[in-house]
């Protein structure tokens, strides 16, 4: 851990430089107004100071909470607490549940002065945050109580599993997971969703009428078309679709058409998203996706029952919870080095749905909306090579801009 924090941070300082270099890139000059670039560097600096504040004292408390056991003592504590409800220590799921809403207590006491500094401080000052105290707090309740009403028949039904499953425990806890995630992403966007964001359907008139346009050359499946309320809480811009088989949704967030004037430029956007699905690039990362969590569960179950190595975390006992964590930890270094390949693959995506937009005819519209989302989100203009090779999973303004001319120049 200490060491992949040592690395990032290295990383990290590099692309703090790229932030403080005073001039645009050459390929942005002309492009980018010098005002825009101005606001994005001190918004850039801003989060990036934060960054190495909050990163440092996060593998502080991770460090301290492994190198001096509190994980066990917490455990045990859990423990005595069901004791002292008079309930059932002994019973797996219960003592696991107690566990884990200490561990959702510390965490949102721990975590809050970073997000409220974050949020009414860092967005305030550079005219992002639109939200109030008492909608932050609403919203945080509100997933605290999702999380109590939906989390513990997920961690009874894996514990079950775990102690139920047998040789073919890797199948049956990947098995439980997919379905999960397909009834996850079913619901959240009807039922949860809604609990935090207004959505309503994009009214007729030019813009609905070519994106449906758009949707219907495609032969993609549109059944709903929305505008999210995104402003109530950010004037950051966004747009994303959803949705199984023949039951797809677009939706658009309301600072996003306020932002981008020119109605070809939303037009280009979703073009670009709809290239994704078009070059199945959803489906890739979804069959992606199942294929490391499947091993990740193998791994698991190869190590779930040494007794050694929860002996060496403190633990006399060996939950199913806990040896999940264990195994989280002692594999950090391989999920960075696959976290960092699927980000070269998802940026390789990226070019290939720009492409495919332009192959549509959005070229021009295209490369004016990237620049407006640029320019509007303050999104950092300069960045270091290797940080971004390492943390974006979307290539930068210029490398997608270059993509662009260049493959103009390849059809000329």
């Amino acid at each position: 851990m200490i060491l992949m924090y040592i690395f990032e941070s290295y990383l990290d300082v590099r692309q703090h430089a790229a932030h403080k270099l005073p001039t645009l890139p050459k390929p942005l000059v002309g492009v980018i107004s010098q005002e825009k670039f101005e606001k994005s560097r001190a918004y850039s600096l801003d989060k990036s100071y934060f960054h190495f504040i909050h990163e440092f004292v996060t593998i502080l408390m991770d460090s301290s909470i492994l190198y001096f056991r509190i994980l066990p003592w917490f455990w045990k504590r859990s423990g005595e607490f069901l004791v002292y409800l008079g309930l059932n220590a002994e019973n797996e799921i219960f003592h696991t549940l107690s566990f884990l809403a200490g561990v959702m207590v510390w965490s949102q006491i721990t975590d809050l002065p970073f997000s409220l500094y974050s949020t009414f401080v860092i967005e305030a000052r550079h005219g992002f945050n639109k939200q109030t105290v008492w909608l932050y707090f609403r919203d945080m309740i509100k997933g605290i109580a999702l999380s109590i009403v939906i989390g513990p028949p997920i961690v009874a039904a894996i514990i079950v599993i775990v102690q139920k499953g047998g040789p073919y425990l890797a199948i049956y806890l990947w098995g439980f997971m997919l379905i999960l995630s397909l009834v996850m992403m079913t619901i959240y966007p009807v039922l949860i969703a809604p609990l935090f964001n207004k959505f309503t359907p994009l009214p007729q008139g030019e813009l609905r009428l070519k994106i449906e346009n758009l949707a219907s050359s495609l032969k993609f499946p549109l059944k709903k078309l929305f505008v999210v309320d995104g402003s109530t809480r950010s004037s950051h811009s966004n747009a994303y679709m959803y949705g199984f088989f023949k039951n797809k949704r677009i939706v658009l967030y309301d600072t996003l058409i306020q932002q981008c004037k020119n109605d070809e430029e939303i037009v280009a956007v979703i073009a670009h998203e709809l290239g994704h699905w078009k070059l199945n690039h959803t489906m890739y990362s979804f069959i992606a996706v199942q294929i490391l969590t499947f091993l990740q569960f193998g791994g698991y179950t190869l190590v779930r029952n040494s007794k050694d190595l929860f002996q060496s975390f403190g633990f006399d006992t060996q939950p199913v919870l806990i040896g999940l964590i264990i195994f989280q930890h002692t594999v950090i270094p391989l999920q960075h080095l696959v976290s960092f390949g699927l980000n070269l693959v998802s940026r390789a995506f990226e070019f290939q749905a720009d492409a495919f937009a332009k192959k549509l005819g959005y070229a021009a519209p295209l490369r004016a909306g990237l620049v407006k989302l640029q320019e509007e989100n303050l999104s950092a203009m300069n960045t270091d090579h290797w940080y971004s090779a390492y943390h974006y999973s979307h290539p930068p303004l210029v490398e997608r801009l270059a993509a662009i001319d260049e493959s103009d120049k390849k059809t000329e």
